[in-house]
């Protein structure tokens, strides 16, 4: 859009939307109008000035393993520049992510007509450089030239499980599947009609007449009286061949599933082999090093500044064995062999190798840790096995792909249809880093083990089994239709308790440490059978602050630490939904994966819980029912 009415950019959004909420594919609602972010094929940071790529050697590895992101080569933050504030207008209004109105059929506010973007009856107005925001539609033909009222988006899409968007087929609906017998291209009308049940949207063809609810479109309804899926992909501009075949689902703008991020996320951690800091340099400038001989370290100590200035320690000689240690680990990283874990929990090893280790680390910009003076305290021996405050965190975060009615299960990635961010193989993705602090919590191995024999054979326990393979077979078998393993991915028992005992410490800490529960971010290591683990670490993950102001760090102090969780372990015993709360177990055919766990108790937001709060129950952690359910039988 051109021309001194007609400015590009129209609203903003935060770095950390674009991982979340806003990203690639996704319907963006601005106060006037919504707009489809479009895919990484027409992202462009050449003006956008003063960007580097986010350096994570060990995340863009785990990229590079799913075959659709081999050829990525590193991971960029969105384009931005300084400036907006000081010239609205300049250079910097001309650098963001790209966006396209969508739908394309908008809805008068006076006279209720459909009108749709590519006609000549719609008029863009977006003056004002420093409010962005007021960009908007109006409608200006006939009786409406000199009024312009505002239009807005007609409410309605499609999409589909595979992924697909499309606009609602308002024409076809009208006419039954058939052409207006008056008119190629007849004009429509919206009206609301009211009421409490149902979208009751009436649309009437000003033509011929015809007329028809939208709630002929919902439902099992709506599989009759709606076209199939054409496999349209609107932010690469495409549709697939031979069309999709699918029944789509109408959705509402600003629905929630319209729309879910799938992303990989790791915490900057020192190497894993435990080589030290030299290692962990070149994990860093991989890039810098990767393709460069021995022989030429001499140059790039001359004349890169990153070797200029941080491989001084080292000889020639050792940066090149740390070369060829990492190449080898990236080699059998990218053949997968010997079982080893993938995805996130690859990346979990790591992080929990580096937090579980009794050596100190030497502190880095983005990774230091520090135990409280006289280790665990006296009175929580028996809970815990090693406290960590970490002071420095850093996350990066990178998004793979989406999708679309259906949230990604990281366990099981093939069990969703994810959708591509290009129409080409990227050689990059977005990506976002965020700052923080945490606290690290042990639990003793051998309290864990025993604990789990106890439970095995529970009726309590084999409620939550059965109730995850019935969730399973519902959601993904008529999608898997050979090899579905209902069992697949079950977190286990270990999962469920450390996953509760998160949750009891993260409303806990909110109330003191200064974070809201929504800043906090949880990690929990109960890692495999072959390999179990029995870790939790509360993190701070606050995109658009530093978020080390050390309210979190300080709740490890022995004073502190002793007050948060006996406060968190004494308060789980009691729910003011009991005994409701307190007798609920998870059934095979309910749509829950959730014991004695509710809003009052256990429940956090979404940004806060890794598994929507789901596999959680608080007769797994304190006694509340028979004390042989519970991880700690005595609370401290």
């Amino acid at each position: 859009m051109h021309g001194e009415t007609h400015r590009r950019r129209v609203g903003s959004v935060r770095p950390s939307h674009l991982m979340f909420t806003s990203g690639v594919g996704s319907l963006v609602d601005l106060p006037n109008f919504a707009v489809l972010v479009r895919g990484l094929d027409d992202w462009d940071h050449t003006h956008a000035y003063g960007w580097e790529p986010i350096v994570e050697p060990r995340l863009l590895a785990e990229v590079r393993r799913q075959p659709a992101h081999r050829n990525v080569k590193e991971l960029r933050p969105a384009p931005w520049t300084e400036g907006l504030e000081r010239d609205p207008g300049g250079p910097a209004s001309r650098v963001g992510v790209p966006t396209t109105p969508f739908p394309s059929w908008f809805r008068c506010t006076a006279c209720d007509e459909l009108v749709r973007l590519d006609s000549d009856m719609l008029a863009f107005e977006n003056a004002n450089p420093r409010r962005p925001h007021e960009a908007r539609f109006t409608h200006n033909v006939g009786k409406h030239k000199k009024a312009k009222p505002l239009a807005v988006p007609a409410r309605f899409v499609l999409a589909c499980t595979d992924g697909h968007l499309d606009e609602f087929p308002y024409a076809h609906f009208v006419h039954r599947g058939g052409e207006c017998p008056k008119a190629e291209n007849p004009q429509l009308k919206m009206e609301d009609k009211g009421g409490n049940v149902g979208a009751n949207v009436e649309l009437t063809c000003l033509v011929c007449g015809e007329s028809r609810n939208m709630r002929d479109a919902g439902g099992e309804r709506g599989r009759e009286n709606l076209p199939v899926c054409r496999g349209r992909h609107p932010h690469l501009g495409t549709f697939e061949p031979d069309g999709c075949g699918r029944s789509p689902k109408p959705l509402v703008l600003g629905a929630s599933n319209q729309w879910f991020s799938e992303l990989l996320s790791t915490l900057a951690v020192p190497s894993e082999r435990g080589t030290g800091e030299l290692d962990s340099l070149v994990e860093k400038y991989w890039e810098m090093l990767e393709d460069t001989p021995k022989e030429g370290y001499r140059t790039l100590r001359q004349f890169a500044p990153p070797m200029r200035d941080h491989f001084g320690r080292w000889d020639d000689d050792a940066v090149h064995e740390a070369v060829e240690r990492h190449r080898a680990a990236l080699e059998g990283a990218q053949e997968g062999g010997g079982g080893a874990a993938t995805g996130h929990q690859a990346l979990r090893t790591a992080e929990w190798e580096a937090l579980s280790s009794p050596e100190d680390h030497v502190p880095t910009p983005d990774f230091a840790l520090r135990r409280p003076e006289g280790g665990v305290p006296e009175e929580l021996r028996g809970v815990f096995a090693d406290v960590v405050q970490a002071e420095r965190l850093r996350e990066v975060r990178v998004l793979t792909g989406f999708t679309r009615l259906d949230s990604p299960d990281l366990d099981d990635p093939l069990a969703v249809q994810t959708v591509r961010l290009s129409r080409e193989e990227p050689t990059w993705l977005p990506a976002s880093e965020v700052r923080g602090e945490g606290l690290f919590l042990r639990v003793p191995e051998e309290l864990l083990a025993g604990w789990e024999k106890r439970v095995g054979h529970s009726q309590a326990l084999e409620l939550h089994r059965e109730a995850y393979g019935t969730y399973r077979e519902k959601r993904y078998s008529d999608r898997i239709k050979s090899g579905f393993e209902p069992m697949r991915n079950w977190p286990g028992a270990r999962y469920v308790a450390l996953h509760t005992l998160s949750h009891l410490l993260v409303r806990a800490i909110a109330l003191d440490c200064g974070y809201n529960a929504a800043s906090l971010s949880e990690r929990v290591y109960a890692g495999t059978e072959e390999d179990p683990r029995g870790g939790v670490l509360i993190y701070t993950a606050v995109p658009d602050a530093e978020g080390t102001l050390g309210g979190l760090v300080s709740q490890a102090e022995p004073e502190r630490l002793v007050h948060l969780v006996r406060k968190a372990l004494r308060g789980a015993m009691r729910c003011s939904s009991d005994p409701l709360c307190a007798e609920r177990l998870p059934r095979a055919q309910a749509d829950f994966l959730h014991g004695a766990a509710c809003h009052v108790c256990l429940f956090v937001s979404e940004t806060t819980c890794e598994h929507g709060n789901r596999f959680l129950d608080r007769r797994f952690v304190v006694p509340i029912g028979d004390p042989e359910l519970a991880l700690y039988p005595e609370v401290p």
